[in-house]
């Protein structure tokens, strides 16, 4: 790989990727995984596997913790999602980002499943999960079930109408006519503040790969760094994955010393997923 850097490496964007990765980083969080479980106003919780949702009713399934079996609650008294995040979903997302959308669906549609009924609850994981589905279904080129999970998410997130990830998605799966040119526009035009962070960064993600494709290399390159550096809450697997990429560049334009931080800052934001393992083996290619 090789072409002239369109920044030059005294630029002050150098500097720009040390304060992104720790911007990154601050992302980060350790603990024992905890099942997600339905909080409610009172305080009182129960494991969302417990449950299910019929109609505006909280029924439970079975005997739980103190709860009986057809106990019913309001939706409404759900105050919020607790619990960590199920390990498939950011697993999920590295296969999705790294071009393994098949084996993508195979974890993030029983998370999907599982947790949909959580949809509409603060906190829950299911957006996050359907969101990075819809993606996948895109990548596939599924039409039809991107346009159902599309209109899920939607029902879900109300305020916002039609949800953005609808619109990624379409850009997505623009037909293999569509001119580079209009390709990258179409995730660029998904990149303004007025979007969710999360669609922001999906959208530079693709952006860089669509500008890769177009072998436009270094401002495939800023694409990458403008997802941990302008928009870092919108995922640490989508951080990590952009930095891998980012990486790559500036390993070919021989600045190794740039290109270290993102990779430990890839492993460091991937956990046990298949970017980790990547990112570990440039690190191990560089010593």
């Amino acid at each position: 790989m090789k072409f002239e850097p369109m920044i030059p490496s005294s630029s002050p964007f150098r500097s720009a990727i040390l304060i992104c990765l720790a911007s990154a980083a601050s992302l980060s969080r350790v603990g024992a995984e905890q099942a997600a479980r339905i909080v409610f106003q009172n305080g009182r919780s129960v494991p969302v596997s417990a449950v299910v949702v019929q109609g505006n009713q909280i029924v439970v399934k079975g005997p739980a913790e103190g709860f009986s079996e057809g106990q019913t609650f309001p939706l409404e008294s759900a105050d919020h999602v607790y619990g960590d995040k199920p390990v498939e979903v950011n697993r999920g997302i590295a296969l999705v980002l790294m071009g393994k959308s098949a084996d993508a669906l195979k974890l993030l549609e029983p998370v999907v499943a599982q947790q949909r009924m959580t949809a509409k609850i603060p906190g829950n994981f299911w957006i996050e999960a359907a969101r990075a589905t819809l993606v996948a279904y895109a990548l596939n080129g599924d039409t039809a079930k991107c346009a159902d999970i599309g209109k899920e998410i939607s029902d879900a997130t109300p305020v916002q109408g039609i949800d953005p990830f609808v619109s990624l998605g379409k850009a997505l799966m623009l037909p293999v006519s569509t001119k580079a040119a209009d390709r990258e526009t179409a995730f660029r035009d998904l990149t303004t503040d007025n979007l969710p962070t999360a669609v922001c960064a999906y959208a530079s993600f693709f952006r860089g790969n669509a500008l890769k494709d177009a072998k436009k290399d270094a401002e495939a390159l800023e694409a990458y760094l403008t997802v941990p550096c302008l928009f870092p809450s919108g995922g640490m697997i989508l951080n990590a994955v952009a930095e891998l990429n980012a990486a790559e560049y500036l390993t070919a334009l021989g600045r190794r010393d740039e290109a270290l931080p993102l990779l430990h800052s890839s492993v460091r934001e991937s956990g046990d997923t298949l970017v980790a393992a990547e990112a570990n083996k440039r690190l191990e290619s560089l010593k």
